[in-house]
């Protein structure tokens, strides 16, 4: 499309894992299509937690120009991240269908909404509550961890089941960060911000870079927290009454957290049990 047309600015946006897919080859695949194109470029991983919502949802956000650099678009501000890893205290999200590679543990937070599966079953994350309750959030919830309105994937209901709201939530890009990027571009441009560090990118596709139709490559060492909003912990954002986690759904993962080498707190492995305990009375 881009050859056939000289489009002036380009956004792509993606998972992070794209830095990573084939060692690599894969982001110096576009990087260098960009460039013969004469592009300058510029990308940086953004956590949707650094706006205020208690979801911790990383991507990546590529944005190439003709008539100017992007990177100062991008990189203007960098803020230390204000999530903590001490689970104590804290509601803690998780995914339930893991438990033997990973548990996309989020301390306050959920972990990233997914679309759920290619025949419209969800699989929103679990939340361990600070009571000891194991639950799921109400798909309002899930509307307002993106930063939509509540009931905004309701008229999807009209033409197919109402767990595809599911897979409209977790394939969207989350309000507030688009809104973020938006401004970036209709502001005048300023430039990379000065206590930013910047150097020869070599080795990995780090969390932050940009460059030149000439193949200059260089990285930056911003944090995936462009702004730092007021953080509300996950259980207190929740509105609706969540859904405790099915009985089959705790068991298997229990089983397959049981059987893994993966680290939990002693006290969520004894949450599971007793969740499980309760679940079986019921």
């Amino acid at each position: 499309m881009l050859e056939g047309r000289r489009v002036p600015w380009v956004l792509l946006e993606n998972v992070p894992f794209m830095l990573q897919l084939n060692r690599g080859a894969a982001m110096d695949f576009i990087v260098t299509r960009f460039e013969r194109l004469g592009y300058r470029w510029a990308y940086r991983v953004i956590d949707t937690r650094a706006f205020g919502l208690p979801q911790r949802r990383e991507r990546v956000f590529f944005l190439a120009s003709l008539e100017e650099d992007p990177a100062p678009r991008l990189m203007r501000d960098s803020k230390v991240p204000a999530a903590g890893t001490d689970h104590r205290g804290h509601a803690c999200g998780f995914y339930w269908t893991e438990g033997v590679r990973g548990l996309g543990w989020a301390v306050a937070a959920v972990p990233t909404l997914k679309g759920g599966s290619t025949v419209g079953i969800p699989s929103p994350p679990a939340i361990w509550l600070p009571n000891g309750r194991i639950v799921t959030p109400d798909i309002r919830d899930a509307e307002r961890l993106q930063g939509f309105p509540v009931d905004w994937t309701k008229p999807a209901e009209r033409v197919g089941r109402s767990s595809f709201r599911w897979k409209l939530v977790g394939n969207a890009v989350t309000v507030r960060v688009a809104k973020w990027v938006g401004e970036r571009l209709a502001e005048p441009a300023r430039g990379v911000a000065d206590d930013l560090v910047v150097s020869p990118l070599t080795g990995a596709w780090p969390r932050a870079a940009f460059g030149d139709a000439s193949g200059g490559r260089f990285c930056v060492d911003a944090t995936t927290w462009p702004v730092s909003f007021k953080q509300t912990p996950v259980d207190e954002f929740l509105l609706y009454e969540p859904k405790e986690l099915s009985l089959r759904a705790t068991s298997g993962f229990e089983r397959r957290l049981a059987s893994s080498s993966l680290r939990a707190p002693d006290a969520f492995r004894a949450a599971l049990k007793t969740h499980i305990q309760r679940m079986a009375g019921a």
